[in-house]
C-alpha cells in the first residue's frame, strides 16, 4: 500500500511515497516561510516521481507536532483535504517519534530535539528497546 508522508513542522518541509517498509520518492525544501507555496507542488511531483496517481494512495501520514503552529495547519489542512477527497485513512505522527525513528538500530536513549524558539526546545527521551 502506498502512503504518502507529508512534513512541515519544521523550516524544512518534506513528503515522501513509501511502499510497506520501502521509500519510493521523496522531496525536501528548506525555506522559511515557503510551506504553503511549497507543498502542493512538492506533493504533484513525488506522485509524479513514483509514477502513481492520487487515487493509488492507501493513506496519508502528516507530522503532528510539536513544531510550527502555522506549518503544522498547512500540513493538516493538505493531509485532511486529500484524505477526504480520496477517502483514504490520515494519520498524525509526533514529529519527536519521527525524529527518533530516524536513528533505528542504534543502542541507547535517543532525544530528539526541536528548537521551539525563545530559547525553549521541544524533547522527549526513548530508550531504544522500546
Amino acid at each position: 500500500m502506498f502512503v504518502l508522508g507529508i512534513e512541515t513542522a519544521t523550516q524544512v518541509a518534506g513528503v515522501a511515497v513509501v511502499n510497506e517498509d520501502r521509500l519510493v520518492a521523496e522531496r525536501f525544501v528548506h525555506n522559511r516561510k515557503t510551506h504553503s507555496q511549497n507543498l502542493l507542488p512538492m506533493i504533484q511531483q513525488v506522485l509524479e516521481d513514483t509514477g502513481i496517481s492520487p487515487r493509488e494512495l492507501g493513506g496519508i501520514a502528516v507530522s503532528g507536532g510539536p513544531g510550527s503552529f502555522t506549518g503544522l495547519r498547512i500540513g493538516m489542512a493538505a493531509a485532511k483535504s486529500m484524505a477526504q477527497v480520496l477517502g483514504i485513512p490520515v494519520t498524525a505522527v509526533p514529529t519527536l517519534d519521527a525524529l527518533a525513528w530516524n536513528v533505528t538500530g542504534v543502542e541507547g536513549l535517543i532525544c530528539p530535539i526541536l528548537d521551539a524558539r525563545k530559547q525553549e526546545v521541544y524533547t522527549c527521551l526513548y530508550n531504544s528497546r522500546d
